[in-house]
Parts: structure tokens; sequence; C-alpha cells
């Protein structure tokens, strides 16, 4: 069902002009440029054990990660696709898609083509995978096998294996549409606790007011949230630029945080460096942030988060 935290699908004025300058400085020439090589470091040691209360996350790109607990593989938002439609990956996902293991869990923030991809799940998924979808978003799966295919409301607590797992479906300022007539589907994010470690992903979103209520709900200990994508064609608020990404890190009282949803597809009009660099001059700015509290990985590489 649509969400009170919609963003309206009207474009601003000066649409026209700035989906002009979009396809020619940002769509057009990520066409002809050579996508870049990932940090893949997963040759050796690729099954290692994860400690109880700890988590590996390896950003795959864009919104996508994979994430192994002690007791689970994890997949969220898994798009290995090289285009979207016109659109061109700027880097080669994380991990190459088949060398994954056995995933026991996929987490679909919502529709859209850029976070549900059918051609990465038909790879994927051999029919031992519990899926998780916003609600109205199941009917997109048609054909891919599962072991349960679960839709979530908000704030919709589903837990797995006994408790080992727990997951929570989260509100977020965005939309759901696969197509733009279609609005009927959920949209959202998701808090992961397992052995007392506590991961959140907000899915897209621009900035809101809910963030604080999710870090009233729960002592999230890692944060992924996006930085990339503001610079819109359509000039609608639909995601969060640098500073306010890190402005949602303090409502959210999280332990660290993990940047996300820059750098991979040119969805937006900012260049692909600057999301980063934003973000890593305000960090220096701070003097409220402790050491460590913004990790930025490569796509790629693991980073042991407890």
């Amino acid at each position: 069902m649509p969400s009170s935290h919609s963003v309206g699908l009207r474009p601003k004025k000066g649409w026209a002009r700035r989906n002009y300058r979009y396809v020619c400085h940002s769509l057009l020439p990520t066409m002809v440029q050579r996508k870049e090589p990932a940090h893949f470091d997963f040759e050796t040691d690729f099954y290692r054990p994860i400690p109880a209360g700890q988590m590996e996350v390896v950003w795959i790109g864009h919104a996508s990660f994979f994430i192994r607990t002690a007791t689970h593989n994890i997949l969220i938002d898994p798009v290995w696709d090289g285009w979207i439609g016109p659109i061109k990956r700027r880097q080669d996902p994380g991990i190459p898609i088949d060398l994954l293991p056995h995933i026991d869990v996929i987490l679909i923030s919502h529709a859209h083509f850029d976070h549900l991809s059918m051609k990465t799940l038909r790879k994927i998924c051999c029919g031992q995978e519990t899926i998780l979808v916003p609600e109205g978003v199941s009917s997109v799966l048609k054909g891919i096998p599962h072991a349960s295919l679960c839709e979530m409301s908000e704030w919709q607590e589903v837990s797995l294996d006994g408790g080992d797992l727990q997951i929570t479906f989260t509100p977020c300022h965005h939309w759901g549409a696969r197509y733009i007539t279609d609005h009927e589907k959920g949209f959202g994010g998701f808090l992961i606790d397992s052995a007392g470690h506590t991961l959140y992903h907000s899915g897209d979103t621009a900035y809101f007011d809910g963030f604080a209520e999710i870090g009233a709900r729960s002592q999230i200990d890692t944060a992924l949230l996006p930085i990339g994508a503001y610079d819109t064609p359509s000039g609608r608020e639909t995601h969060m630029n640098p500073e306010e990404a890190l402005l949602a890190y303090h409502d959210l009282s999280a332990r660290q945080m993990i940047p996300m949803h820059f750098g991979t597809f040119p969805i937006s009009m900012e260049a692909a460096d600057e999301p980063l660099m934003r973000l890593r001059e305000a960090v220096a700015s701070s003097t409220t942030l402790s050491e460590n509290a913004v990790l930025t990985p490569r796509v790629g590489e693991r980073v042991m988060v407890k």
C-alpha cells in the first residue's frame, strides 16, 4: 500500500532542461567509458568463519550488499546487471556472481530496476532462499524459485531459524513504483539483527524525520546510508546528499556508517566521485564524529563490523 512517506511523481519546473543536461553530461558519456574493476579480495579464504556478534559487509555497488553472519549469507538489493535500460554500470560488481556462496536470505527494499533485478535473481535463486519484499512487490517475482516469499509492511518483524536472525522492515521517504502508473508497491529499509549486532540498510530515501524513530526503536551498530543521486533530472528530492546522510546517521544514533548509492549507475547529474568527496570533507570538518565513525570501503572490499 502507498506510504505516508511517499515522494510525489510530479517533476519540478525546469525538468526538460535538466533532463537534456543529464543525457548529455551523465548518461551518454558513461555509455562509451570502460567499466572500472572492483576491489575484489575474495580469492583466498572465501568461507572463513564469522565470529558470533559480528558481520562481514561487502559493498557490491549502488545499494547492493553481501552480508555474512555466523549463521547466514544475506543479499540486499542484489543487482549484478551491466546495464539498466540505457544506463551503463560504471564499475564491476564487488563479487563475481558465480563466486557467491549459497544465499539464505534476500532482502529487496523496493521494485525500482536499480534495486530489483529479475536477471540477477534468476542467476542467484535456486529455490532454497527466503525472500523478503515490501507489500505489493511479490507479484514482480513471478517465476523466481524460492523457499519462502514474504511481503512486509512498515515495522513488521520476521524471525528466522529460531530467532538467530531477526529482520524488521522500516519506513523511508521515497516511492516504490516499478512503472510510472504503478502506485501499489511498497518501499522501505531493513534492520538486520544477528547475535546482538544490528545493521540498518535504509533503502532508497530522501532525508526525513523518520530516522529518529528508527533509531529510537533499535540500537543500531552499523548504518548503510545513501549519499548519491541527489541532483536528479526531475528536480525531485528523492535521495540524500552526503551532508543529509550524516544528519540521518546522527538521528539514528548509529555507532558507525557506511555510505552507498553512489558511483555505480549514472542516474543523476553529479559527478561520480562528488558524493564521496563531499562526505569526506563533511567528516573532516565535523567536531562531533568519533574516529572511524564513517567507513568508506571500496566496491568488493570486505569489512568486518562488530
